[in-house]
């Protein structure tokens, strides 16, 4: 009997090879074992961050620094993209050197200058932060961990704290509000109230190339416009995280417009409103009125409030 010769493959080529060998060879029997090369770490996500700047000295450091200090496993690139602020905002971005990317000039707004900043980001993953608005520690490795996790996912929000000008939290209840909504995605839910607050939303880059740059049209519910596009491409992931914290003062674009930014809400979900379903836009109507009522009587008693105490009101 002929003595062979053999050949074993043991990780990937799933076979062996025999063949007869001269009677005068002594008997071999080796195995060949090929391993597989190392797995290549995936590459860090670049994440982008954009925030579009006017007269906000007073909070920008603020923002700026629950940016710059996110650490993890992927790279920051981030923009303040400034309207020519004339309140020592300008003095505030030369401290930080390169340590993030900045413009000062002349622009047509708050939605100008979002898109600038969007056409400059080179990162895979995308967001905007407010200038007067906060990152929480951690978040930016949330986001980065959660992309990875979930390759076909195109957009993500979480959860939001409210806080005031000296970063105290308030209106608990509007921020346990929107995330019990929240947790109950639908597209005809999303048209019927805008629960994504928006410096908790994170995107690819290649979902805004694919539906586009904010309107420029829209003065207060642009973000709104945004998100119903994303959703109708698919549904967002939600984390049941505080990602960031957006800040309520009453002289605020939020605070100060509340009653047009509805309206405008109402004209933005009429745009994406399912034809054949016209009890969505009666919801959102009847959502819109109560809220608008809400935040009315609200302001009422703060003004109240203030007329006690001989406070001049500001509106």
């Amino acid at each position: 009997m002929l003595a062979t010769w053999r050949c074993e493959a043991s990780v990937n080529l799933g076979f062996s090879l025999e063949w007869p060998e001269p009677k005068s060879w002594r008997i071999l029997h080796r195995t060949l074992r090929v391993r597989s090369p190392p797995e290549r770490p995936l590459p860090r996500p670049r994440i982008s961050i954009i925030t579009p700047s006017y007269n906000h000295a007073q909070f920008i450091e603020r923002t700026i620094e629950s940016v710059l200090s996110q650490q993890g496993d992927f790279d920051l690139e981030y923009r303040v993209i400034d309207g020519a602020s004339t309140d020592g905002t300008v003095e505030i971005l030369k401290r930080y050197g390169d340590r993030l990317s900045w413009v000062s000039e002349l622009d047509r707004g708050q939605v100008d200058a979002i898109n600038k900043g969007l056409r400059l980001a080179t990162g895979d993953i995308i967001g905007w932060v407010n200038s007067d608005d906060t990152l929480l520690p951690g978040t930016l490795a949330k986001v980065a961990r959660v992309f990875e996790q979930n390759p076909s996912a195109e957009w993500l929000h979480g959860r939001c704290e409210i806080i005031d000008v000296n970063d105290r939290p308030v209106r608990r209840w509007i921020s346990l509000y929107k995330h019990l909504r929240a947790r109950r995605h639908s597209f005809e839910n999303l048209l019927t109230e805008n629960y994504v607050s928006q410096m908790t939303c994170f995107w690819r880059r290649s979902l805004h190339e694919h539906v586009g740059y904010i309107d420029p049209t829209l003065k207060l519910a642009f973000d709104y416009d945004l998100w119903l596009r994303f959703a109708q491409r698919g549904d967002p992931i939600y984390l049941d995280d505080r990602l960031a914290c957006f800040r309520w003062y009453e002289t605020s674009k939020s605070g100060a417009n509340f009653r047009a930014q509805f309206a405008e809400d109402i004209a933005v979900a009429t745009r994406y409103a399912p034809r054949g379903k016209p009890w969505v836009l009666w919801r959102k109507r009847i959502k819109s009125t109560g809220i608008v009522g809400t935040y009315k009587l609200m302001s009422r008693f703060r003004a109240s409030a203030r007329a006690a105490q001989g406070v001049t009101d500001p509106e």
